[in-house]
């Protein structure tokens, strides 16, 4: 019982490091293949799990792309992303954030808008040196 705990729990562990290291915003696979070199025998399903674990406990953002694909980040504070059409990364973008969007969006609305996200997409440079 407490091996099984002991070892869940630092398998979260190394999949937090490994989301707060990386700018590039693995996806379920990606981390897989990260994770499983220090764990040889986990599993795709018990990573894909943790990360959606992080996410629930808000350790970690789920980026839906527009390839279908999940991609995690560990950075929580409030950034957008850049998706790149050709080889479908998810970048964060530096961008200070923009509070008045939701003042804007505010004002047709009838609700409260808390927050935003919002996902820029074109070619990234590596691809572009690519052409």
């Amino acid at each position: 019982m407490y091996i099984i705990i002991i070892v869940t729990i630092t398998i979260i562990e190394a999949m937090k490091e490994l989301l707060c290291s990386s700018c590039d915003h693995p996806t379920s696979d990606m981390g897989y293949l990260s994770v499983r070199q220090e764990f040889p025998n986990i599993s795709l399903g018990t990573v894909y799990r943790n990360l959606n674990l992080l996410a629930d406990l808000g350790d970690a953002i789920k980026i839906t792309s527009p390839n279908g694909g999940v991609h995690f980040d560990g950075r929580t504070a409030p950034h957008y992303h850049f998706y790149c059409n050709k080889c479908g990364k998810v970048l964060d973008l530096d961008l200070e954030e923009l509070k008045c969007i939701n003042d804007a969006a505010g004002k047709n609305f009838d609700g409260v808008i808390e927050s935003h996200s919002m996902m820029f997409y074109g070619t990234c440079k590596d691809c572009m040196k690519k052409n």
